[in-house]
């Protein structure tokens, strides 16, 4: 594998984003590696990158919760292979990652030879996931589909309504009017089949993604 390859790291804990970077610098000679330690940098980032072939995303990042960055992502780079790379190594976070789009998961426990393998294996075009998975999960998928429906304003709005801020609040956060906040509201709860900001909220705290 040689230089044609643009990877991009997104981790906020230096240490390990450094030998991350050490790990993928040997499995992939001459690749083009960058760097991310936030959602917004990262956003960012590929903002200006247009080639990116593989983004590594740590789901704990500054500006994501838990599997918010990577609904936000799949959102805006629908195109954009997303291998997770994660301490949180129960089947059910696997299972979440999986359905909402990632094109792999590795465990942050791995080893060199297992890293190197399943980056190999990604980047010809085969998804990497640990045995023992077993099926999609059918409820998991039905919420991941109405929480990736929404527009990536729409999931700020409900990421913010989980932190329980008042649309007056919210409206000033993302300096839009009030009216705007509402009619976000009423696509959202139409979108995810909700009456009211509780349902709204119980449905992210189902997916995981407040923690």
């Amino acid at each position: 594998m040689d230089a044609q390859y643009t990877i991009v790291i997104a981790d906020d804990h230096p240490l390990f984003r450094n030998a991350l970077f050490q790990s993928v610098h040997m499995a992939i000679s001459g690749a083009n590696l960058l760097e991310a330690e936030s959602l917004d940098t990262l956003l960012s980032l590929l903002e200006k990158e247009h080639d990116v072939d593989l983004l590594l995303l740590d789901l704990k990042m500054p500006g994501a919760n838990g599997m918010s960055g990577l609904i936000q992502l799949r959102n805006q780079y629908p195109d954009l292979p997303i291998v997770v790379i994660s301490a949180s190594e129960e089947i059910t976070v696997v299972k979440q990652v999986r359905s909402h789009g990632a094109f792999g998961f590795i465990p942050k426990s791995s080893d060199m030879r297992a890293l190197i393998s399943a980056l190999h294996q990604v980047l010809e075009g085969e998804p990497f996931f640990p045995e023992g998975l077993g099926d999609e999960d059918d409820e998991i998928n039905d919420l991941a589909q109405k929480i990736a429906s929404l527009t990536p304003q729409q999931y700020k709005v409900l990421c913010m309504l989980s932190d329980g801020l008042l649309n007056k609040q919210i409206a000033y956060e993302l300096n839009v009017s009030e009216a705007t906040i509402k009619a976000h509201m009423t696509a959202i709860f139409r979108k995810l089949g909700v009456k009211n900001r509780t349902q709204a909220v119980i449905i992210l705290q189902q997916m995981d993604l407040t923690q």
